[in-house]
């Protein structure tokens, strides 16, 4: 261990610890120690004439301009300081380490203050300013600091935001929605069709979701799902504008068909969702991954009836292949009704890394 110098770029606390970690490892006397520590002060920095102890250099380098210089470069660092979420490659255990290191070298101990530089270095977002104050009101102790932030970050890692990628999990079966590019129905609309399948989530079975603002809030966001497969066709239903046979039906129960289909196209196709909690009607907060929803959209060419989105062990067939069915309907709620969106990548993501 190599006996560290001084030059005004280390806290002084931190050097004389370092110090009496060389004298106990050299197991020099006091006389030693001060004097080798005095010449490997650096000579800009002047102390005064007669010091007796390491304390007494200890309070001298303190006094030191050297040291309000350093002490200030660090408050501006931790004004300038900035959390870069786990999503976008930041590293929360790292920030947090640095957070704490700046905090101690401009000898920040007050708990409200550390919470306002905290603060100032969360992204501008309404989430991250909302939880932290809800959260960090009643804290008061450096732990506690961690320990609430910590919780943010977990939370904010679990929501489900604009544009980011998600599979749905029906509930009841363990299988997740799909659609694929080359399968159509061979009835009704003839367009792309939807079916559960798979209990482990692959490309077929993956969505981009999209709505309006940055989090989709329970009661209050329509949500769209484009399927990532096949480029710009989103999970709906079909009114046929031609016939006037209202809402196509699908293949085996004659209930509403859903299908997916490039919406642009087709100023007949119904894309817009609302979602709610399974089990709690008035629940209020953020949709998360793992969240267990009712999936619903109004008919917009019969009266905005609304209906659910349902799976169920009915199977239809096309050519010599079997689907388990996925419909809309406006019966009685159940357990068929139920959907777990599970998030797979939040919104900055890429193709090349949904494949890694």
């Amino acid at each position: 261990m190599y006996f560290p110098k001084y030059d005004g770029n280390i806290h002084p606390d931190e050097w004389i610890n370092d110090i009496q970690k060389f004298r106990h490892i050299h197991n020099l006397n006091d006389f030693n120690i001060l004097k080798t520590a005095i010449l490997l002060i650096d000579p800009t920095i002047k102390l005064p004439a007669k010091i007796s102890n390491i304390e007494e250099l200890r309070n001298a380098l303190k006094e030191n301009i050297s040291f309000a210089v350093f002490r200030n470069t660090n408050k501006r660092k931790l004004q300038l300081l900035k959390y870069i979420p786990e999503s976008r490659g930041g590293d929360t255990s790292k920030f947090i380490s640095k957070f704490f290191k700046l905090c101690y070298n401009a000898e920040i101990d007050d708990v409200e203050e550390q919470k306002k530089y905290l603060c100032k270095s969360l992204p501008m977002s309404y989430y991250f300013s909302t939880e932290f104050y809800k959260k960090m009101k009643d804290v008061n102790s450096k732990n506690e600091l961690i320990k609430e932030f910590e919780k943010i970050v977990v939370e904010e890692s679990n929501l489900i935001k604009n544009e980011s990628i998600v599979a749905i999990k029906h509930v009841a079966t363990g299988k997740y929605l799909i659609s694929a590019e080359n399968l159509m129905y061979t009835t009704g609309s003839y367009t792309q069709l939807i079916f559960v399948g798979s209990q482990v989530p692959g490309p077929n079975s993956l969505w981009k979701i999209v709505f309006d603002k940055e989090l989709a809030t329970y009661n209050n966001t329509s949500i769209k799902f484009q399927h990532i497969k096949s480029g710009n066709k989103f999970l709906g239903i079909h009114y046929d504008r031609y016939i006037l046979l209202g809402y196509y039906k699908s293949p085996s129960t004659n209930l509403t068909e859903v299908g997916c289909c490039d919406y642009s196209s087709d100023n007949c196709w119904d894309d817009s969702w609302k979602f709610n909690d399974s089990e709690l009607e008035d629940h209020q907060g953020y949709l998360k991954s793992n969240d267990i929803i009712n999936l619903s959209i109004e008919k917009r060419y019969d009266n905005n009836k609304v209906e659910f989105l349902r799976s169920h062990d009915i199977p239809f067939t096309v050519g010599n292949d079997t689907f388990q069915e996925v419909v809309c309907h406006n019966e009685s709620l159940e357990e068929n009704d139920e959907w777990c969106i599970e998030l797979i990548k939040q919104h900055n993501w890429t193709i090349d890394n949904l494949q890694s």
